[in-house]
């Protein structure tokens, strides 16, 4: 198998596992984060009661499966430039919202967990909650739209010199 067969291999991987990331965040803001958003302190108990979900099982193993992807599809595709810079793309879109994820989103996933020894009311927890939700949901269009140029990284033909 060729080096050119391995490239496209490597982007059908990582389409794959970015396309199962886009599921989860589909999931997550249609099932998951309504009841759990709509009723701080009470709904907490999705996350802390005795059957609590723990849907950060799932991110943690689908956010370094896709990394490891990702880098292999862009090692593998590196001399072919069309496709390396699409990757390039769709690599610097998931960075930027990692950034944004760290930085705000799981600190105030941190919050909503603990929301029950908190001294806010149940109106600014809404308050609270449906900002988060707004903003993970432009945090979700990025992601739909870092797919793109995945997907048409693998209608490039290799480019790359041959040797």
């Amino acid at each position: 198998m060729g080096g050119s067969a391995l490239g496209k291999y490597s982007l059908f991987v990582a389409i794959i596992f970015w396309g199962t990331i886009i599921g989860g965040i589909t999931y997550a803001h249609v099932v998951y984060f309504p009841p759990y958003l709509a009723n701080l302190p009470d709904s907490a108990v999705i996350v802390t009661g005795k059957h609590a979900l723990n849907e950060g099982r799932f991110w943690m193993i689908i956010h370094p499966v896709l990394i490891l992807s990702l880098i292999t599809a862009l090692v593998l595709n590196w001399r072919a430039r069309s496709r390396r810079s699409l990757i390039l793309l769709s690599v610097g879109i998931y960075f930027v919202v990692l950034v944004c994820t760290q930085l705000y989103f799981l600190p105030e996933l941190g919050a909503f967990r603990e929301s029950a020894s908190s001294t806010l009311t149940p109106a600014e927890w809404l308050a609270r909650g449906n900002q988060w939700q707004y903003l993970s949901w432009i945090r979700g269009a990025f992601m739909y739209v870092g797919f793109i140029p995945l997907l048409s990284a693998l209608t490039k033909v290799n480019d790359a010199p041959k040797n």
